[in-house]
This record gives structure tokens, C-alpha cells and sequence, in this order.
């Protein structure tokens, strides 16, 4: 890999470690140390993502008009800011108003930093987005280990550590991210056919893919928000969480091993990658309606984790091979704002259900939502491949 693109994935792992001491306890905060409803607790989440969304689209946005560098110094600026506010005060509303701006600056550097990754290495195709999945993975498994312990002394120390965190982020990329030199467009293999498509045809393939990535995200978050307190009122403590979230992180991080070799199988077939992990990942949620100890969750996290390592990286691969040159940035925001999506979505319709009906039956709606996240992904390109052997006909 290119030095450039190593700074970008310990700067990416320096502050996805630092957001990991705080985001698997959220719900756990806010339910039972501000003694707020799950409902609440979803909908303050909702907030933080939905503040997130803008930030992802206000970041892709800078990135096509004055540089990654430039867009992410000012997101990393407002989230330090924020973060020494909420490390001073962080009751009840002040944790909401914090959260909320902590969301919109974070929000602006996760779309610069992967464009920056696929500019930077264009020829690295997938490489360069598999990386920052890994170096993220690598923070959330030392965030929550470690966020776990210190929140059995203090939650104090755990707003104090994402603030710290995050100092470090900032000053990395204030002095080095300022060399990178981001190149022109991004080329991949991924969907080649697609060059001479317009706009409009990538703009919608583009819009059914992000319809089953919030699919997928939806489902996902309920592990930081309703299955966290769930775990909780079985027993299940606080340390032992959070082991959950290393575990996720740690085979991530030591499975690339032996997930590479079905990678390269698939290396042309991307979306047969997404649906083979899309429907593992809803399985997932099967093995939970029998869950009531730490194994059965274990190995519901183990499932959920080998589907999440085929679909997350593929989702901004596929967004930089249809994007046009100069729209890089734009089209990271949005795949980026998708996720966000679901992050604002899926923890306030997790607490409505489980308020209204119980565990059992979210479990079964986030399989129902499985399954339509597998449709769309399934139909994303259809357009495309359509358009492509027209004009192929036409030649």
C-alpha cells in the first residue's frame, strides 16, 4: 500500500477506537444512568445519526470542492469541540445536544477519508476500502474491550478517552494529511461496462444498492442499541458486552486470512459477495430468537460478522466504480449517509417494537428487512447490465 494510504488507515483506526469507547454503551448510558425509555433512548440515537447523515453529505460535498484535507481537518475541528463539551457535560440535555454535534463532525470525515483511499491507490480496486473496513474493525475491537473495563469504574473515563482519542486523530491529520496528493478518478474492474452509461442509470443502480446497505444497517445497529440492553436484563455484564464487540473486531481483523480466498473467488462477481453475505448476516437474527446466555450471542455476533465482512466493503467499491470523475466525494457521502441511515433509523424503530411487542418479534422483522435488503441488492444493476448490451447491440 502507498504511505499516504497508510496514514489514512491508523488515522481511521485512531479515531474509530476512540468513537468505540462510547457508541456500543450509548443505549446503556441513556437507559439506565439517565433513566430514559428505550424509546428515548432509540430516538436520541435517531438524532446523533440524523445529524451524522448531513454531515456525511456536507463532507462528500467539500471533498469535490476544496479537498479531503480541508473537509476533514473541519470535521475533526467541530467533533474535538464537541467532545470536550460532552466530556464536561454530559447529563441530561446536554448529552443530546453534544451527541448530536459529535454526529454532524464525525459524520464529515468518513466519506473524505474513503474517497481519499480510492484516489489515492486507484489501482488497488477494492484493496484500498477493505483496509479502512479493517483498521475501523481494529478500533471497534479495542474501543469496546476497552470502554467495557473503564465503564465498571466510571463513564466519566469513557468521555474523557473518546476526547483524547480523537486529539490524537486530529493532530495526525492536521500535519499528515496535508502531503496527500489525491489523483484523478477512480477505475475499477468492478463494473466496466458502466463507463458509457449516463448518469441517471448510475445515479439509480446507486440508490437500489443504498436501499439494501440501510437494509443491512438497520438490523445491524440493534446490537448497539436494543440487543445491548437486552443482554443486560438477561445478565449478561457489562465486560462480557463488550467481549462481543471485540470479538466482532478481532475476527475482522484476523479472519482476512481466511476470508481473502473467497474474496478472490468472487473477484468479479461483487454482487454475489453482497447477497452470499446478506443472507448469512440475516441469519444471524434467526439464531438470536433462541438466545438467553453469552454463547448463544457469541455465536449470533460470529454469524453477523462473517456476512458483514463480505457486504461492508463492497458497498464503497461499487459506489467509486460508478462514480464520474469529479463526484468521487459525493458518492462516498452518500453510501456513507445510507449507513448513517440506518444508524438513525434503526434504533428508535427497535425500541418502538420491543417497548410494544417484546424481543421476539424484532428479531423476526429484521429478517423480513434481511430479505428486502437481498432484493434490492439483487435488482441494483439491472439498469446498468440492460443499458450496457443495448449499446453493445447498438455497436
Amino acid at each position: 500500500m502507498p504511505k499516504s494510504l497508510w496514514l489514512l488507515v491508523i488515522g481511521m483506526m485512531i479515531n474509530v477506537t476512540g468513537a468505540s469507547f462510547l457508541w456500543p454503551l450509548n443505549a446503556i448510558y441513556i437507559h439506565q444512568e439517565l433513566g430514559k425509555s428505550l424509546t428515548v433512548a432509540g430516538l436520541v440515537l435517531m438524532i446523533n445519526a440524523g445529524t451524522s447523515v448531513v454531515g456525511n453529505l456536507v463532507g462528500g460535498w467539500l471533498f469535490d470542492k476544496i479537498g479531503g484535507y480541508r473537509s476533514i481537518i473541519t470535521g475533526a475541528t467541530i467533533s474535538v469541540i464537541s467532545l470536550a463539551g460532552l466530556s464536561l457535560w454530559h447529563d441530561w440535555p446536554y448529552y443530546v445536544i453534544f451527541l448530536a454535534t459529535v454526529g454532524f463532525g464525525s459524520g464529515m470525515v468518513f466519506p473524505s477519508v474513503y474517497a481519499m483511499a480510492g484516489t489515492v491507490w486507484p489501482e488497488g480496486g477494492r484493496k484500498p476500502f477493505n483496509a479502512i473496513y479493517v483498521a475501523q474493525n481494529v478500533g471497534v475491537a479495542l474501543g469496546a474491550a476497552l470502554g467495557a473495563f473503564v465503564a465498571k469504574f466510571s463513564f466519566d473515563w469513557i468521555f474523557m478517552a473518546n476526547f483524547g482519542m480523537y486529539v490524537i486523530f486530529f493532530f495526525l491529520a492536521l500535519f499528515g494529511y496535508k502531503t496527500i496528493k489525491v489523483e484523478g478518478a477512480i477505475q475499477t474492474s468492478v463494473i466496466q461496462e458502466a463507463k458509457p452509461i449516463k448518469n441517471k442509470s448510475r445515479i439509480i443502480a446507486l440508490a437500489l444498492l443504498c436501499a439494501g446497505y440501510i437494509m443491512c444497517w438497520i438490523g445491524y445497529v440493534q446490537w448497539q442499541s436494543t440487543i445491548s440492553t437486552y443482554t443486560q436484563e438477561l445478565g449478561i455484564s457489562l465486560n462480557q458486552y463488550g467481549l462481543l464487540w471485540t470479538l466482532n473486531g478481532g475476527l475482522i481483523v484476523l479472519g482476512q486470512p481466511l476470508i481473502k480466498p473467497i474474496i478472490n473467488r468472487m473477484q468479479n462477481h461483487i454482487k454475489a459477495q453482497m447477497l452470499v453475505g446478506i443472507a448469512i448476516f440475516t441469519l444471524s437474527f434467526f439464531i438470536l430468537i433462541f438466545a438467553q446466555n453469552f454463547t448463544i450471542f457469541a455465536v449470533s455476533m460470529i454469524i453477523l460478522t462473517i456476512g458483514e465482512m463480505l457486504v461492508w466493503p463492497a458497498v464503497p467499491t461499487i459506489a467509486s466504480s460508478l462514480a464520474p470523475e469529479g463526484r468521487e466525494g459525493f458518492y462516498q457521502g452518500i453510501v456513507n449517509s445510507t449507513a448513517t441511515g440506518g444508524r438513525m433509523i434503526g434504533p428508535l424503530l427497535g425500541g418502538i417494537i420491543v417497548d410494544s411487542y417484546g424481543m421476539a418479534p424484532l428479531f423476526m422483522v429484521l429478517m423480513g428487512i434481511g430479505f428486502l435488503g437481498f432484493v434490492f441488492t439483487a435488482i441494483y444493476d439491472r439498469g446498468i447490465k440492460t443499458k450496457a448490451q443495448s449499446s453493445s447491440i447498438a455497436a
